[in-house]
């Protein structure tokens, strides 16, 4: 049904990298407190290196939103990170939803998640992700922080609704956000794809496992044949089927398990499938026309 529609042009899209471990992640919360993370098998660097090991035979670069706490633990893999020419992105330090924190602890991780990268790498990192994309209505604030500690893009905004994140009504395709406090910043929210009224989540993660691949790759390329760059994304452990197996409830386990095995097959044809590169490179290509949007 889906695999008749061409991709077309060579627009070039964002692919990013959430570099976070499997016990961290927000839909397996209930069976792991943060402070038993350092008792848990560490998978992350091994996954992130098959990640970077397939970029490199597809002569693919990234944007890779490295946790802070895991920075702090693995600076080498920053250091391999960056020496492939990936991109390097904050993605907070933490893994907190961003609403359920108060702004002057957002802000102090905020501020050490990027002295840290910047400690390794010896460049400015300018760019931001949430954990779970949780600057929402609730946590418009964080947006002014951001600016305020020298990010100059961010890409954590859904335009969907969902029960975690999401901030329907704001733009779909990249744009200039004006902060509350009247700052600006490049937002490159999440992709979602036009069908009928209804906008589909296609950015990837957990809905590139549950989708068909075919769908995934019509919903993508419809966004380019649209005349707009998409963004992709996904979790180091989502090319992990070993991983250890956590006892949660059934949506939580469907959520994060589900088609882990078929994963990295469906990643390595996307690579085929379309034109990637560093967020940093697909927003440098874009002339941004029109006033600062207030979200």
């Amino acid at each position: 049904m889906w695999d008749d529609i061409e991709i077309m042009g060579p627009i070039k899209n964002a692919l990013t990298v959430d570099v976070e471990d499997y016990f961290q992640v927000a839909a397996l919360k209930e069976a792991v407190d943060s402070a038993d993370w350092p008792k848990m098998e560490y998978r992350v660097e091994q996954n992130t290196d098959k990640l970077l090991e397939l970029f490199d035979s597809k002569s693919v670069k990234a944007t890779f939103f490295v946790l802070g706490w895991v920075a702090e633990r693995s600076p080498d893999l920053v250091r391999r990170i960056q020496s492939q020419g990936h991109e390097i992105a904050s993605h907070g330090y933490s893994h907190e939803l961003v609403y359920t924190q108060n702004p002057s602890t957002f802000r102090e991780e905020t501020k050490k998640s990027k002295q840290i990268l910047e400690e390794i790498t010896g460049a400015p990192v300018t760019g931001y992700r949430a954990a779970s994309y949780s600057i929402t209505a609730q946590s418009r604030w964080a947006l002014d922080i951001l600016c305020e500690e020298g990010f100059t893009w961010d890409s954590s905004i859904f335009p969907v609704h969902h029960d975690r994140y999401g901030m329907p009504g704001t733009p779909h395709s990249p744009y200039i956000l004006e902060a509350p406090n009247g700052s600006t910043l490049k937002e490159f929210p999440l992709s979602t794809c036009p069908v009928g009224s209804y906008r589909m989540p296609i950015a990837g993660g957990g809905y590139f496992r549950l989708y068909p691949y075919a769908l995934s790759r019509w919903g993508l390329g419809k966004i380019n044949r649209a005349g707009q760059p998409f963004i992709f994304y996904l979790h180091p452990w989502e090319i992990d089927p070993g991983q250890p197996r956590l006892k949660v409830k059934a949506f939580s386990r469907f959520r994060h398990y589900n088609n882990l095995d078929k994963c990295q097959k469906r990643l390595e044809r996307l690579l085929d499938d379309f034109h990637l590169g560093s967020v940093s490179d697909v927003l440098e290509a874009i002339e941004f026309n029109g006033q600062p949007v207030k979200v």
